[in-house]
């Protein structure tokens, strides 16, 4: 998930979660402030009625029926019971409602003096009253039409600005934090234009600017100067190595094929100085194939890059292995497609690539029991053009393969080869600058074979 995503997933959740808690805390409070409010009415008229009862000698219960049926009735569905300090029942509004009561009740009520629950779609309000000394309870009992429609349509309009401000929230702040992150994405596309071969480029930083953005590219710049300081110094360093190793060698190699070609050295002498001549044959590879991996470093690469024939690369490398082992014999064979003459050509710097298969048709030889190895071309798809090189020899263990490419690295099977364990891994470089791969396979128990893809 990119940065961007997260940022409007975490901003937007962070809003939504707290706008659901604000207009839940808005819902609650006007639940709460309906009910305390709808309770006063409620104790408000049970004492108008029990006062009116028991104070106004003139209305006669009969009377304050009326009363209530034309007054409380309209506005409250408002029903009333008043009991003595016998419990018994002394006036009563209802006609056909009715509402639950027990003698239980209205002991607890002498103590907690006022109680208010909900019975049903009514709400439930008992009161104790004391007045001249005799004791008397009031139960009275209401629909709040009115309040509960308020509090529905309070919660249905929450709900909309709920879901309506949420979608708007999390639409804007996707917009909001792509047109924030925009410059990231430009400078990322600055980044990917930089090659290897343009490490002093330097991206544009405007001088008037100090934001996060400015920061990091000023950084990165200086992170540029600091790589290409040291690719300069890795250059400098091969460039010089490659003179000061090769041409002592070159000395000693020419001195050792001039003692050789004496015939005054006794056999033993000569068999001497046919080792001393293998060992720095052996150390002459290593030192060119330290060279080579470390030159190879991309860069140098990309600028040879021209369109190739993946075939006419591969007999150069074949006559190039020949030329030290003569009696090495290639089998070469052409799957045929439709588009098969367009797909030998490929994107590749020719003598670098050259060296890579030279590489692998060497190891091919000096791992296989007739010195004979079998390459097969074909175009697996439009897109892509396989190379295959196998041989028949012993093939390399699980873990073996596991290391294959690593520098350094040998298998059992070349303790009677000379070698610096370096091939491989420029192979794989190299294929790598190229935008290819190397698989290995062990088809069978004396078959093996490395299997390369172009791109097209």
């Amino acid at each position: 998930m990119t940065l961007k995503r997260r940022l409007s997933i975490y901003i937007s959740a962070a809003f939504s979660i707290l706008f659901g808690i604000g207009i839940t805390i808005v819902y609650l409070s006007f639940a709460s402030f309906r009910k305390e409010e709808f309770s006063d009415r409620l104790e408000e008229k049970a004492l108008t009625t029990v006062e009116l009862l028991l104070n106004v000698k003139e209305i006669d219960k009969q009377m304050l029926k009326v009363i209530d049926q034309n007054s409380i009735n309209k506005l409250y569905n408002e029903k009333t019971l008043v009991f003595d300090e016998n419990y018994k029942l002394i006036y009563s509004s209802i006609d056909d409602a009715s509402i639950e009561w027990n003698q239980q009740e209205l002991v607890n009520l002498k103590q907690t003096k006022r109680e208010f629950k909900i019975a049903g779609d009514k709400e439930l309000l008992s009161i104790f009253y004391d007045f001249r000394d005799a004791d008397y309870y009031v139960l009275i009992a209401a629909e709040d039409l009115y309040g509960n429609s308020k509090l529905q349509y309070l919660f249905y309009s929450l709900l909309v600005m709920f879901v309506v401000g949420t979608s708007l929230v999390w639409t804007s702040t996707y917009f909001i934090i792509r047109h924030l992150t925009r410059p990231l994405d430009v400078f990322q596309e600055k980044i990917m234009d930089i090659s290897a071969n343009a490490l002093n480029t330097q991206l544009p930083v405007n001088p008037n600017q100090n934001d996060e953005i400015t920061l990091l590219t000023r950084t990165f710049n200086q992170m540029l100067a600091r790589i290409e300081k040291s690719f300069a110094a890795q250059r400098e360093f091969t460039a010089n190595a490659s003179h000061e190793l090769r041409t002592p060698i070159s000395r000693i190699t020419f001195q050792l094929d001039n003692l050789l070609q004496s015939p005054d050295h006794s056999p033993a002498t000569r068999q001497y100085l046919t080792r001393i001549s293998d060992n720095v044959s052996q150390l002459t590879e290593l030192i060119n194939s330290l060279l080579l991996l470390a030159k190879n470093s991309g860069s140098d690469t990309e600028a040879q890059f021209k369109t190739e024939r993946v075939d006419e690369i591969l007999f150069l490398a074949y006559e190039q292995v020949r030329r030290t082992y003569p009696d090495f014999k290639m089998n070469f064979e052409i799957v045929e497609s439709e588009d098969i003459a367009n797909g030998l050509e490929i994107k590749a710097a020719k003598s670098v690539l050259e060296i890579a298969l030279a590489n692998l048709l060497r190891n091919a030889y000096q791992y296989s029991f007739d010195h004979t190895a079998t390459v097969l071309l074909a175009q697996s798809n439009p897109d892509s053009l396989t190379l295959s090189i196998s041989s028949e020899g012993t093939p390399l263990t699980e873990s073996e393969q596991n290391n294959l490419f690593q520098p350094f690295a040998r298998g059992a099977n070349a303790r009677q080869t000379h070698g610096s364990g370096l091939g491989l891994r420029i192979v794989k470089r190299i294929l790598d600058h190229h935008g290819a791969s190397i698989r290995y396979f062990a088809d069978s128990a004396t078959t093996h074979r490395f299997e390369l893809v172009f791109t097209i």
